[in-house]
């Protein structure tokens, strides 16, 4: 599979003049975008006879919605193809606007008495976010909310990565988290956090709750604020000598046992 590059670029239309988008390598999240939200594929560069399968659907979809399709410049002019910030030389992408984000009340109209919901706690990994996103999209997650500050954003590399999950998870942006998680128990949310010191052990939370899940920083957790503002701390319990999992892991499994 195809990994995520980024690049800002600017679109020239009127109704999007110098709004950011992005620059994704993996067929399957253009494939997602054009089916959620076709109105922001800008265009694609693909060869609808020479690419893999996946971009050649990419591609034979976005001609069938008039979207503009640009067939991949000739291997041997180096020169003029696009490279990725990590210097690898590509042509095969799409360029897609980033993804609109939701209100919290929005983010939390779903009045099922049972559901999950993320949080991220200044997760700065762009591919950890975008594993997350995978992964909660896999298991239906309702939405995600994350911080603006010191967190990493969404780009080329998460929408990737996610591999067409970011589409189906809606988002909201905050500036405080503190303020989103209180809005969340007044919406009748369960907040619950992860500590390697916690007592309770992730078999032990009640799953017929509404949980939002708050999922900390790579190599600190979560925040001692976050923490207190949790109802519920629980750890998943090492059962070999390796005593603790990637973030993304670690969240898999969490989504895994609260929607199970």
């Amino acid at each position: 599979m195809l990994f995520a590059t980024r690049q800002i670029l600017q679109t020239n239309s009127n109704d999007a003049l110098n709004m950011a988008t992005l620059k994704l390598t993996n067929p399957h999240s253009v494939l997602a975008a054009l089916k959620h939200r076709p109105q922001d594929v800008m265009e694609v560069h693909a060869s609808t006879t020479k690419s893999s399968e996946a971009w050649k659907e990419a591609a034979e979809t976005a001609r069938s919605m008039r979207i503009s399709v640009q067939e991949p410049i000739s291997q041997g002019n180096r020169r003029r193809r696009q490279r990725d910030e990590s210097g690898r030389i590509g042509t095969t992408y799409g360029v897609v606007r980033e993804k609109s984000s939701v209100t919290l009340d929005d983010l939390f109209s779903d009045a099922s008495p049972r559901g999950l919901w993320l949080a991220f706690d200044q997760l700065q990994d762009p591919h950890n976010v975008g594993a997350v996103f995978r992964t909660a999209a896999f298991f239906g997650v309702k939405g995600v909310i994350m911080t603006q500050d010191r967190s990493a954003p969404l780009t080329g590399t998460v929408y990737d990565t996610a591999a067409g999950g970011v589409e189906t998870v809606p988002i909201v942006m905050q500036t405080n988290l503190s303020r989103a998680l209180e809005v969340a128990k007044k919406k009748d949310l369960w907040v619950l956090g992860t500590s390697e010191h916690a007592e309770m052990k992730l078999a032990e939370v009640d799953r017929d709750r509404r949980w939002l899940l708050v999922i900390g920083n790579e190599e600190k957790g979560l925040r001692r604020l976050t923490q207190e503002n949790c109802d519920q701390v629980c750890q998943i319990p090492p059962l070999g000598e390796v005593t603790s999992l990637n973030v993304s892991v670690a969240a898999g499994i969490m989504m895994a046992t609260l929607t199970g």
